[in-house]
């Protein structure tokens, strides 16, 4: 196995552990590779009864978008309500993992805070346009 691999795998079982210890689910694993379909590096979380994706990524450069576009297709893949990409924070081992970053898109986060995607008004697969939400509430394209 590479170094790079081994990061990888060490990486994916430290947010295992932290996450089954933080939410108290031993449910909570890691997911052997599915190829073109994978659905993710972590199985077992879920958020208001709602299937989780989480892509774990130890790199030494950030890549946000190409990571949560990978998270988003997984999702896609899963069949989950939410992806997020967990991303090691340099200087954060285990001894303090509940401090590692975790992106995800804005609209994800509308719908965790909202309970969920349904609840956004509108479909994944027909989403609003910018514009099209600025006429909806009376603002011009000039702000």
């Amino acid at each position: 196995m590479s170094k790079s691999k081994r990061k990888g795998t060490s990486f994916e079982v430290q947010v295992v552990d932290y996450l089954r210890w933080a939410l108290g689910d031993d449910r909570i694993e890691r997911r052997a590779l599915s190829g073109a379909n994978d659905r993710g590096d972590v199985s077992g979380v879920y958020l208001r009864g709602k299937r989780v994706v989480l892509e774990c990524k130890n790199k030494q450069r950030m890549e946000l978008s190409e990571w949560v576009d990978e998270a988003e297709d997984e999702r896609k893949n899963d069949g989950a309500e939410f992806a997020f990409v967990v991303h090691k924070r340099r200087g954060c081992g285990e001894a303090k993992m509940g401090e590692t970053y975790v992106t995800c898109t804005l609209e994800t986060l509308a719908a965790v805070i909202v309970g969920g995607m349904e609840l956004l008004g509108y479909d994944r697969e027909d989403r609003p346009s910018g514009m099209y939400l600025l006429r909806e509430r009376g603002i011009d394209e000039d702000g």
